[in-house]
């Protein structure tokens, strides 16, 4: 894990937007572009999903990424990559370190599997995966496994995955680097019955610089 700082300006950035707590949020990233994506008051998980923006059936493809790298887990130098085998994006910032690519979005269907039916209706990152690609001419069915930045989820001795505190702080950040344009979907994460948002879903924000 490589934790590394960014000398990058914020008020020099071409894009600066600040995402609510719970909600969806999605923009094209051109190729050399940097995006920061920035847990303002920590911890709070931020699930992404990568598509190649001329070409959405070239998407981000979490297999392919880890067996690259050898690790389940993304940091600094981690280099994304698409269903096609394609770069289309690299990590070159990370003040946290271990971000998840394996245990997926919540949805309602989880949630009522992991918490009780009560929480069947609360809201969930895969709706908001489908109303921010909706706005892109895609569906459902174009959901793949995404990045949990910030989200900490540590391998148990048994092989299961277990989604525990954040370990997070107030400014932390993670910048990925386009190689190829890029439409960048975000869910911030409203999930409130585990811990991976310390129960309390918060805003992020989100900010681009030209290459």
């Amino acid at each position: 894990m490589t934790l590394t700082t960014s000398p990058r300006d914020p008020a020099a950035a071409v894009y600066d937007f600040t995402v609510p707590a719970n909600r969806p949020w999605s923009h094209v990233v051109k190729k050399g572009q940097v995006l920061r994506i920035v847990d303002l008051d920590g911890p709070q998980a931020v699930d992404t999903l990568f598509y190649n923006a001329h070409d959405p059936e070239e998407r981000y493809c979490a297999q392919e990424t880890v067996r690259a790298q050898g690790s389940p887990y993304l940091t600094t130098g981690s280099r994304l990559f698409t269903n096609e085998g394609n770069a289309m994006a690299v990590v070159v910032a990370d003040t946290v370190g271990g971000h998840d690519t394996s245990a997926g979005a919540c949805s309602s269907e989880a949630n009522t599997v992991r918490f009780g039916h009560e929480t069947k209706y609360m809201h969930s990152c895969r709706d908001n995966f489908v109303m921010a690609l909706s706005q892109h001419g895609m569906t459902k069915r174009d959901l793949v496994s995404n990045i949990n930045f910030f989200m900490n989820v540590p391998v148990e001795p048994d092989g299961t995955l277990a989604i525990v505190d954040g370990v997070s702080k107030p400014g932390d950040y993670v910048e990925i680097k386009a190689e190829m344009d890029i439409l960048c979907v975000i869910s911030n994460c409203p999930q409130v019955n585990n811990p991976c948002n310390g129960f309390n879903p918060t805003p992020i924000r989100t900010l681009i610089w030209d290459a």
